[in-house]
């Protein structure tokens, strides 16, 4: 089978924030480079400054790069009439409190051009989608965060997009909602839709994710897919049927000797929480050093020792 293509090409994308002389105050971003295949959920990772923000600003064409190249649908970044085919959910989504969730679906709508059967149909089927039936008439400042946020993605899909960027999509939902919103996300998948999220929430990221990155200090650190980069190098584990007293005095002989049933074998994995923390970690103990490319035999951060600075 052919490789998917690349639906966001990034190469040497450097950001920096200047004042009024023209002086940098900020390198958000430090020649970061990666793609995004079509069709895969992709989770851009960092702690507070690392330069998701600039990175999702830079790909909707509201930031210009300072150096670098960024392409959607293989063109520059800069060319509006790609955001046409991309959906966008915002940290906060900024929103009309005195409009319905109707009224609010209908205005976005109209921003792209279609026809009044049209949003009616898409009215319809995301409401129901994202689960608001029940407050679809009541105005938006009487929305909860949660309820806030289903809407929210709701305008976000409202263009039907080929390529959807969340920003902390769970933020604010309860447990339920929370399942509720990572299973929008798979079916967007599902769809073929490709989804770029970031968020704070390590466990929905594990969840839902194909492929992650982790970006500190404006700099990528690693990247490639979440069950390889979760997974043991230097330990394997066996699920077996259950053993007599005497196999489990010699675990590998036995399996062969005593019949055991092999259930499964397989290297443990870590953690997604784990992985980012150690990341940065390692990254604050050796800046510049990233660990991890998507080539082959490439080692985890988890497969590292950190070493303590004098």
């Amino acid at each position: 089978m052919s490789e998917p293509e690349n639906v966001i090409e990034i190469r040497n994308l450097s950001k920096d924030y200047r004042d009024f002389w023209g002086r940098r105050k900020v390198q958000a971003l430090k020649s970061l480079s990666l793609d995004v295949k079509k069709g895969e959920i992709f989770g851009l990772l960092g702690p507070n400054g690392s330069g998701k923000t600039t990175t999702m600003k830079l790909l909707l064409g509201l930031l210009f790069p300072t150096a670098g190249d960024v392409k959607i649908f293989g063109e520059p970044s800069s060319n509006v009439e790609k955001n046409e085919r991309i959906g966008y959910l915002p940290e906060e989504s900024y929103l009309y409190r005195f409009l319905n969730a109707d009224e609010t679906l209908d205005f976005y709508g109209r921003l792209f051009n279609m026809s009044k059967a049209e949003r009616k149909q898409r009215c319809e089927e995301l409401i129901q989608q994202v689960g608001i039936q029940h407050a679809r008439k009541r105005p938006l400042k009487e929305y909860s965060k949660g309820m806030t946020r289903r809407i929210g993605l709701a305008q976000a899909l409202i263009n039907n997009p080929e390529l959807v960027l969340l920003d902390e999509p769970t933020s604010g939902l309860d447990p339920i909602g929370t399942r509720d919103m990572k299973d929008m996300i798979l079916k967007l998948r599902d769809e073929g839709k490709t989804v770029v999220m970031c968020s704070h929430l390590l466990a929905d990221v594990q969840d839902v994710c194909d492929r992650i990155a982790i970006l500190y200090g404006g700099e990528l650190k690693v990247v490639g897919k979440v069950d390889e980069l979760l997974k043991s190098k230097d330990q394997d584990q066996f699920l077996t049927s259950a053993l007599s007293p005497e196999a489990r005095a010699d675990i590998e002989a036995v399996l062969k000797k005593h019949d055991a049933k092999l259930i499964s074998s397989d290297r443990p994995t870590s953690t997604l929480e784990e992985l980012f923390l150690k990341t940065v970690q390692i990254s604050q103990e050796n800046p510049g050093q990233r660990f991890v490319s998507e080539e082959k035999g490439s080692d985890s951060p988890l497969d590292q020792k950190s070493e303590a600075k004098d």
